[in-house]
């Protein structure tokens, strides 16, 4: 039996005659920008393809090689790549006056924000845009801390909000520190300090916290179904009682929306579970494929940004230079008219499509006897969804929380995030994280294709990586 790094090194070698072009690029990358890049998760080992161009479920590379992709744009082309809709849309912004940005205020913001806060479906909502998810996180924790006058957060193990330093603790998981770390150097101690964790789904850790702290905790971050943290949806009994308790102890509840946000439905996934928060963060899809992010939320705490109130709690958001720049916002609108117009026959698709490539992709590693956990599937409340990303239990579980799948004493962190993703990328399938996300622009034929592609992996895998006859590991 090999180890992975044989294997690896023998993908790398055929990566490396077939991605020429790309490797130029990539070396000379790395003498004007840190590791070649700008994004640390699209500068894959051993080196990333560049890519020409993209159109529908494909990106072309700089070597002439078409991959079917299930990043989409960090999960952002819901359509799939440069959707005719979107395109349209930008094009008549344009071909007139405010095609740059201006730095002025435009009616196309404010039809946008309409469109949000419709499908939110909340009288008492407001919005502001901003540019990134990043920013949208770091200005409702500032919210609902300045509105509540506290100094803790509370958020989940494994949730990742963006690089605020508000946020950076709890993303990463540390072996035998588990979430209890931070995550990035650069920021002051005391921030870390008062961020505490609890983990997903588990309703008795946050009645206890909130028992315990809940008189110094402002706000509590969560994403109703996990992005980066493993694909789980939260159970509706746990986002109801986040709102019971919060509601009861002053806190400031806040969905972080910017994966879930118009992805299962044409509307944020909390108006499926019934549950309202405070505030809600929006992203990727919301923008039609360019950089628009938002709070929304209740007026009374988005009012803290209005230069109106007193100094003693106001919240200095201003967006950006760029927030709602007019070609975003035409952008944005055009996307979710689209999706709220065509709801009936694109949700569906999306969710046929993330089934058929879960289901596909658990029984091509079966086949080989090999343990996967598929992950990204709805529940009783979310009727279907086009997420999907595999795992190598070394052991049997169920997985709830983001520890069950991060965690490398329990699952094979380099096998799915390192050598199944080069060795699908030499098959023409672009993953991330061991798998992504079904656009409306997948065809039946692409995703038959994805799936022989991962049963081809599971038959190399079985026969370099695992003991005869078995699905146990080689040490």
């Amino acid at each position: 039996m090999d180890n992975q790094e044989t294997l690896f090194d023998e993908l790398e070698k055929e990566y490396r005659i077939r991605t020429p072009q790309s490797l130029v690029l990539h070396q000379r990358a790395g003498t004007s920008m840190i590791k070649g890049g700008s994004h640390n998760l699209r500068l894959w080992r051993p080196y990333p393809f560049f890519t020409a161009g993209a159109s529908g479920a494909e990106v072309e590379d700089v070597d002439g090689r078409v991959y079917v992709d299930y990043w989409q744009g960090h999960y952002a082309n819901v359509l799939g790549h440069d959707p005719t809709a979107v395109r349209e849309a930008v094009a008549a912004c344009g071909s007139g006056r405010a095609a740059l940005h201006s730095g002025f205020e435009g009616e196309s913001q404010v039809r946008l924000a309409e469109i949000i806060l419709g499908a939110l479906g909340y009288t008492d909502f407001k919005i502001r845009f901003t540019t990134s998810g990043t920013l949208a996180a770091m200005y409702a924790v500032m919210l609902g801390l300045a509105h509540t006058g506290r100094d803790r957060v509370l958020k989940i193990g494994g949730g990742w909000h963006g690089a605020s330093p508000l946020l950076l603790k709890g993303v990463k998981f540390h072996p035998g520190l588990g979430y209890e770390a931070a995550d990035s150097a650069g920021v002051p101690a005391d921030f870390m300090d008062r961020i505490d964790i609890v983990p997903f789904n588990d309703g008795e850790r946050l009645d206890r916290i909130i028992r315990e702290k809940g008189d110094r905790i402002g706000c509590f971050i969560l994403e109703p179904v996990l992005g980066a943290g493993g694909f789980l949806p939260a159970s509706p009994e746990y986002l109801r009682l986040a709102r019971r308790l919060t509601a009861e102890r002053g806190i400031v509840l806040i969905f972080d929306e910017i994966v879930s946000g118009f992805r299962f439905a044409p509307a944020p996934v909390q108006t499926l579970y019934g549950v309202k928060p405070d505030l809600t963060t929006l992203g990727k899809v919301v923008g039609g494929g360019h950089a628009v992010a938002a709070v929304a939320g209740r007026a009374d705490i988005l009012d803290d940004c209005d230069n109106k109130v007193p100094e003693s709690r106001r919240v200095l958001f201003e967006g950006g230079t760029f927030s709602a720049h007019p070609l975003y916002m035409r952008s944005g609108a055009a996307m979710l008219e689209h999706l709220r117009t065509n709801a009936a026959a694109i949700y569906p698709r999306l969710a046929a499509a993330g089934d058929r490539l879960r289901r596909g992709i658990a029984s091509a590693f079966q086949a080989e006897r090999i343990e996967v956990l598929m992950t990204g599937g709805g529940n009783e409340v979310i009727p279907g969804s086009s997420l999907f990303m595999v795992h190598f239990p070394r052991t049997a579980f169920t997985p709830t929380k983001a520890e069950d799948l991060a965690d490398p004493a329990k699952a094979d962190i380099v096998l799915r995030e390192d050598t199944l993703k080069l060795f699908l990328c030499l098959r023409n399938v672009h993953i991330v994280h061991g798998g992504g996300a079904a656009s409306f622009a997948h065809t039946d034929t692409q995703i038959e294709t994805t799936i022989a592609a991962y049963a081809e992996a599971a038959r190399v895998f079985k026969k370099r990586l695992f003991t005869t006859g078995s699905s146990k590991y080689v040490t």
